[in-house]
């Protein structure tokens, strides 16, 4: 069984599925829904439409450039069957996957921390900015502490003329 990639978003087409349309020099062209056919037909380029896995890579949004990609590239040379090469094929296409699922993770967070960064940057911005609006925490220590003197002291004089 294999498993054919979309020509227009590069989603997965399994055997049975989407549509196949083979152009007169005889290329396959495989697609998984008719939504992706019908974009085909009308010539819309894939890295222009938001939703394709050609547009987030274009757009920087995805891994585009790593070892794991190397994998998945199609072979055509038939190898012979031996039931310990397939274990290990088997074992290692796990293992590919793992890697490739944790560098897939590394890049989003990566990309996301110069959003982050952006963001304080500009948070620190608008309180230097709007610094009247933050009152700040030993504002009124002072002052509280004054009027707790004052009161201290009417106290000790209201004390020494009742006495």
């Amino acid at each position: 069984m294999r498993v054919e990639r979309c020509y227009f978003c590069a989603g997965p087409v399994y055997p049975g599925h989407g549509v196949s349309f083979v152009r007169n020099d005889c290329k396959v062209f495989r697609f998984c829904k008719s939504k992706c056919h019908k974009n085909f037909k009308k010539k819309r380029n894939p890295r222009k439409v938001r939703w394709t896995k050609a547009f987030r890579k274009a757009a920087g949004k995805e891994l585009t450039v790593d070892n794991c990609f190397e994998f998945e590239k199609r072979r055509n040379e038939p190898v012979k069957y031996q039931r310990e090469l397939w274990t290990k094929t088997v074992d290692v296409m796990k293992r590919v996957e793992e890697i490739k699922q944790r560098r897939q993770a590394r890049f989003i967070m990566n990309r996301l921390k110069k959003g982050k960064e952006l963001q304080k940057a500009q948070d620190i911005k608008e309180v230097k900015q709007n610094i009247h609006l933050i009152r700040a925490p030993h504002a009124g220590k002072a002052k509280q502490l004054e009027e707790k003197m004052v009161q201290q002291l009417e106290e000790a004089v209201a004390m020494e003329d009742s006495a």
